[in-house]
């Protein structure tokens, strides 16, 4: 979806529908977002919006990490997990695959609290499960911060989808 109204010009109904998945069911991001407006431009609203998410508590954070699916075998999606994960073909899944994928689902979970969690875009189901068994091995602060990472980048691609 490509936005096509001045930013700053948007209720705050519409500026929910469009940038409250940024954060994987994490619209509060957004509606935090919006009170900071007028945005100088759309770089300007990014960088405000990377500023709440990279200023909350780890309470927070692992509340947002529980936002996202479990890769490939979670059924219930936002449109943009859907889009995401149908583009690195995870819906595709052999059956070995997907017991793979559910075993290492049910594993990361049980050692970190959160799902696994990796921006899937431009990614295939080779590299998610490579990345996926790599990944399990590290310890929790490596694996906290990893996942910081990824939902940034899963957020910027997302920005970048509806403001580019």
């Amino acid at each position: 979806m490509k936005l096509t109204k001045n930013i700053n010009l948007l209720k705050k109904k519409e500026f929910l529908s469009i940038f409250g998945n940024i954060f994987e069911k994490s619209d509060w991001i957004a509606d935090e977002v919006f009170n900071l407006k007028p945005f100088k431009n759309s770089n300007d609203l990014v960088i405000k919006m990377m500023d709440v998410y990279e200023n909350i508590n780890n309470e927070e954070m692992i509340k947002i990490f529980n936002s996202h699916p479990q890769l490939a075998i979670e059924k219930k999606l936002t449109s943009f997990s859907s889009k995401e994960q149908t583009g690195a073909k995870l819906n595709e899944c052999s059956k070995e695959e997907f017991e793979e994928f559910e075993k290492l689902n049910a594993d990361y979970k049980k050692k970190y609290g959160f799902p696994f969690i990796i921006a899937v875009k431009g990614k295939n189901k080779d590299e998610i499960l490579n990345n996926f068994r790599q990944r399990i091995q590290n310890n929790f602060e490596v694996e906290f911060n990893e996942a910081k990472n990824q939902v940034k980048k899963i957020a910027s691609s997302r920005l970048e989808g509806i403001l580019k």
